[in-house]
């Protein structure tokens, strides 16, 4: 990674994404943030900067087409080309017995966590075959390998992402684009901790269930998703990347 490559984070404006975005920004990447809070996003582009890289800020909601075309056009128009894209923007579920479940949290989950994954690649890829090739991130869940009872939107949402990962990554293997995956365990966010506000002691449920005796920090995937990104991962297509302390080992 150089100070020439450029760099989409969907749902840089806290957690996950702004800890990627900072990591990248270390390498020398400039960055394009998308996310739809604006003072939050702003605030990545600022400490992207201070890691001593170039950033901007586009007010994307992933769900929407325009939004996402708009994205990456600006990132384009303002840096020229697309190199790397970590599709990381998601929503979480309250937890509720399926049946309770209503269809307007499934519309919404699914329209942002797996819809604006798919949108975002369809904008991504066609800029990044200009470029030369590049190298795709989306952010699936341990929730996408296994069940969870009360979550049954969410998990269906990130086995999708897996979906679209793999389908992705076998139609452009040969155009030098390397599409992957990344499932995390449990972290440390703002995502689990409206969780737990809704579902008490959620956090003490969900260390639990980790063998390494503890929940990620951000920068902990992060790690995962810059080395995905870079070229030390030359041959590793269509894979998904356990980053869960254990997990599914279980």
């Amino acid at each position: 990674m150089n100070d020439q490559k450029v760099a989409i984070v969907t749902g840089g404006s806290s957690g996950i994404g702004r800890a990627t975005a900072i990591a990248l920004a270390k390498q020398g990447v400039k960055i394009s943030i998308a996310a739809r809070r604006v003072k939050e996003g702003e605030e990545t582009v600022r400490l992207v900067k201070e890691a001593g890289s170039d950033g901007i800020f586009v007010r994307t909601n992933v769900a929407n087409e325009d939004d996402v075309k708009s994205l990456v056009e600006n990132t384009v128009k303002t840096y020229g080309r697309l190199d790397y894209a970590f599709n990381n923007a998601g929503v979480e579920q309250t937890m509720a017995p399926i049946v309770e479940q209503t269809v307007e949290e499934f519309d919404q989950i699914m329209n942002i966590n797996v819809k604006g994954v798919w949108l975002s690649m369809k904008y991504e890829i066609p800029v990044m075959l200009k470029s030369g090739g590049g190298a795709i991130v989306n952010n699936s869940s341990v929730a996408g390998i296994m069940g969870f009872p009360q979550m049954a939107i969410y998990i269906a949402s990130k086995h999708a992402v897996l979906g679209l990962t793999k389908s992705a990554a076998l139609e452009y293997a040969k155009s030098a684009i390397r599409i992957n995956a990344i499932a995390p365990g449990g972290v440390e966010t703002e995502m689990a901790n409206r969780v737990n506000e809704n579902t008490p002691q959620w956090l003490e449920t969900l260390t639990s269930m980790h063998p390494i005796g503890r929940i990620a920090d951000p920068e902990e995937i992060a790690n995962a998703v810059v080395w995905l990104l870079s070229e030390k991962a030359s041959f590793v297509v269509g894979h998904t990347l356990l980053v869960d302390g254990g997990v599914v080992s279980r």
